[in-house]
């Protein structure tokens, strides 16, 4: 048998290490050839790493969330043959190493305890002393809720079920009358429920377990980037309300003769506005580099787009957006929202963005003061479309009140590179193309 080290390759774009994400292997796994090893995250991607040879796992480079080298050990395999230990060095990075027997400490005898003459005894331990200690009672269990104290130190008679839904309920045992035999039955937390609800005596809510969650991979980058967006750029935000009913009707007419192309959402309508836009307020579509003191502005339109992820937000990017039409614009948001929920997005697809959109659909509130994507200088946020009352003006002159459909969008912006003013302008631009969605279509 020989012994086989996988050292992290070099994944590309020059890194010089990568985090563990997620492990697919413990020491002592038997492993095939091309078998999934760990997840390795990059700042731009995560790259599954998979196993060169078949064999058995005896050494690990350490636990999800550390940094592993480029070049450094990552697994350690027992396999057939020689292996490659000549290229074997003893790996800092190990943290995690094959089982091995240990010999058990004797455990001291419970009728020896250790010596405690120098320190006093506790009041509790000497009052017992003098009279037999009666029998413990079972350890509580996330089955068995609290039980109320009794004078004879006994346990309070329930059956498994009837502790789990008192559990449930958040009532204490101890303060519900049992039936005439001393058990508690169900009828008694009825009957509980009934004369002591109404009383208060019914708790908020039940008592959950504390839990502490490492905060690692795509979770850690987000952490670190809006940290360091939140702490580098000022900040300031503009709202500005837009009537959508005419930009809904007409997407409604496009969608009923859509055909085999994909369903418009309102994400297409507003790109491409922003798009129309940009030529006129090119310091919006532009990457600050505080270092060097450099704004570089982009004739070219990569608008990243947050989408949320079961592991978090990414920001997949549309590339040249300001080339592409309503349709094209659909195809390529559902094509890299779906690449991003499966995390099959490529590194290239999910970095140089020039300005960003984040949308939370439905659920987007009134207004949001969304976060820089750092080094960038704005980002726009839809909120969500409610239904009002508004007042009308038609051709002839005559005011009337008319239920229209409304939406907020808000902006963040890079007060070192945009003022108030541009924000304001572009805002008051953009409502123009909202409220007339022909000029969106119009060449």
């Amino acid at each position: 048998m020989g012994r086989y080290t996988f050292r992290l390759p070099d994944i590309g774009e020059g890194i010089a290490e990568a985090e563990i994400v997620a492990w697919h292997v413990a020491v002592g796994d038997h492993v095939e050839e091309d078998a999934r090893l760990a997840d390795m995250m990059t700042d731009k991607a995560t790259v599954e790493m998979e196993s060169p040879v078949t064999g058995t796992v005896i050494e690990i480079a350490g636990e999800a969330g550390e940094m592993v080298a480029i070049g450094s050990p990552l697994v350690v395999l027992e396999v057939e043959g020689a292996g490659n230990a000549r290229e074997e060095a003893p790996a800092k990075t190990e943290k995690v190493q094959a089982p091995v027997e240990e010999p058990i400490q004797a455990k001291e005898p419970e009728t020896e305890p250790a010596p405690v003459a120098d320190l006093p005894p506790e009041p509790e331990v000497a009052s017992m002393a003098s009279k037999p200690s009666p029998p413990p009672a079972p350890a509580r269990t996330a089955s068995q809720p609290k039980v109320g104290s009794q004078d004879d130190g006994g346990r309070i008679l329930a059956s498994p079920a009837v502790r789990k839904r008192a559990e449930d309920l958040g009532i204490d045992l101890g303060e519900v009358r049992p039936a005439e035999d001393g058990r508690v039955r169900h009828g008694d937390l009825d009957a509980f429920l009934s004369y002591n609800a109404s009383g208060g005596f019914q708790p908020a809510g039940r008592t959950g377990e504390d839990e502490q969650v490492r905060v690692i991979g795509l979770r850690r980058r987000i952490a670190e980037n809006m940290a360091a967006s939140k702490r580098h750029i000022p900040h300031f935000a503009y709202v500005e309300e837009y009537d959508v009913t005419a930009l809904e009707e007409t997407r409604a007419q496009l969608n009923a003769g859509r055909g085999e192309r994909p369903k418009l959402t309102m994400l297409p309508f507003l790109i491409a506005a922003i798009c129309k836009l940009i030529p006129r307020y090119p310091m919006l579509n532009a990457h600050y580099d505080d270092e060097a003191g450099v704004v570089t502005r982009y004739g070219s339109v990569h608008l990243g787009m947050a989408a949320q992820t079961a592991s978090g937000l990414m920001v997949p990017v549309i590339r040249d957006a300001q080339g592409r039409n309503l349709w094209q614009l659909a195809a390529e948001i559902s094509r890299l929202a779906e690449a991003a929920r499966e995390g099959k997005a490529a590194s290239g697809e999910l970095s140089g963005s020039t300005i960003t959109i984040t949308s939370l659909g439905p659920k987007g509130g009134v207004a949001t003061t969304p976060v820089i994507n750092r080094p960038e200088v704005c980002i726009i946020g839809p909120n969500r479309i409610v239904e009002r009352p508004m007042f009308v003006t038609d051709a002839s002159g005559t005011e009337r009140i008319e239920k229209r459909k409304t939406m907020n969008i808000s902006m963040s912006c890079d007060h070192r590179v945009v003022d108030g003013w541009d924000a304001a302008s572009f805002a008051q631009d953009l409502k123009a193309l909202i409220e007339a969605p022909a000029l969106i279509l119009a060449g």
